[in-house]
């Protein structure tokens, strides 16, 4: 499915929309899902380009800050009432998560592969930055009655 540009399509926006590093770090993970969301869409080899420079310079700026701690105002966004469900898959750290994403990224920006291949390794690059960005955004908390917890204490 091609991603075609009208009036109301907020691809525009999309592509310049500004981050840096003092960007919270859920934000930069929603960017990242949206433009590996267009990316997949899109057949543009120009609008590809574009998006993989994006979803770059956004992956770039989060994986130095991975195991930083979590801003106390992003808290209580990562606060529930209900434990989530347990992960029935492998669990990789967000570290390497953030490392394949890069690679692969790079691999695409290279352009030098068989469009049957570069589309296979573009969803599974889609793949895992969604993978990526619903760990980074996953609940951290619980609230019990004994107050709030660490869901790894729970």
């Amino acid at each position: 499915m091609a991603t075609i540009l009208t009036p109301d399509c907020d691809l525009l926006d999309l592509l310049s929309v500004p981050f840096s590093a003092a960007t919270d770090f859920t934000v930069l993970a929603d960017y990242c899902a949206r433009f590996a969301e267009t990316l997949i869409e899109t057949g543009d080899p120009a609008l590809r380009l574009a998006l993989c420079g994006r979803l770059h310079a956004s992956l770039a700026l989060l994986q130095p800050t991975l195991n930083d701690p979590i801003p106390p105002h992003l808290m209580e966004s990562l606060t529930v009432d209900t434990p989530p469900a347990a992960p029935q898959h492998v669990d990789p750290e967000p570290d390497l998560l953030c490392e394949y994403s890069l690679a692969l990224l790079q691999l695409l920006m290279e352009r030098a592969m068989e469009p049957k291949t570069e589309q296979t390794l573009t969803g599974l690059l889609c793949e895992l930055v969604w993978y990526f960005v619903e760990g980074l955004k996953a609940p951290r908390w619980l609230r019990t009655t004994d107050g709030v917890k660490s869901i790894g204490e729970v």
